[in-house]
């Protein structure tokens, strides 16, 4: 059986990559959370969606995957279970340290990293992988970083690789003010076609949440 959470490279200092008063309250507001419980998004449940890419009719062949916004790693470690070869990324080192005990505890292999999903070059992530996944980091990405996070994901895309993301849609008008400016503007699928050329937005699903929600599915050119 493979080790588990192999020792990794040093990590860089996530202070230095602080370049603005934007990404600051986005780094304090996420560790708010999982400081005080549980985050929403962070259910411990693996989402249908991603059950059905992986098990389901037509399903993926596993290969390698990186999860952005992983959390506390229950999507990472489901994949690695599987059959994937799992590498995740969080922003929150909590988060992260909880995600390597869950790993360890289920006798899985997870590439577990402390870091920014806009900023993959300053992480040992070199790809290619063939799927991505996404469960609410996308849309709370504040937008000057958003064309980055983006690339970072084609350059590290095999062809015809797959990105499943979840994500919150604008919050209406009259809403109360996000916690983060930036997270008011959620995610949209006309957003995704501009971003990301060379994918092809292949389906789009509304969520069943109160708010609006979506899960987006892409796919790398070949």
């Amino acid at each position: 059986m493979n080790q588990p959470n192999a020792t990794q490279k040093p990590e860089p200092d996530l202070a230095s990559t602080q370049r603005d008063p934007e990404e600051e309250s986005v780094h304090r507001a996420l560790e708010g959370y999982y400081r005080t419980g549980k985050p929403p998004w962070d259910t411990g449940v693996t989402p249908p969606e991603l059950v059905d890419l992986v098990e389901g009719h037509g399903a993926l062949p596993p290969g390698r995957a990186l999860e952005l916004g992983c959390g506390t790693g229950t999507n990472a470690t489901y994949l690695a279970r599987h059959g994937w070869e799992v590498a995740a990324v969080d922003l929150i080192d909590r988060a992260v340290d909880q995600a390597r005990e869950k790993a360890a505890a289920a006798g899985v292999a997870v590439r577990l990293l402390h870091g920014d999903a806009t900023r993959l070059d300053e992480l040992d992530v070199p790809g290619p992988f063939d799927l991505f996944f996404d469960l609410s980091c996308y849309c709370g990405v504040p937008l000057h970083r958003r064309d980055a996070y983006a690339a970072g994901l084609t350059h590290r895309a095999a062809p015809g690789a797959r990105l499943l993301m979840f994500g919150y849609g604008p919050e209406p008008l009259g809403n109360p003010i996000p916690e983060v400016t930036s997270w008011a503007a959620g995610v949209t699928a006309d957003e995704l076609r501009a971003r990301f050329p060379g994918w092809e937005l292949i389906d789009v699903t509304p969520g069943t949440n109160s708010v609006p929600t979506f899960w987006f599915t892409l796919r790398r050119d070949a």
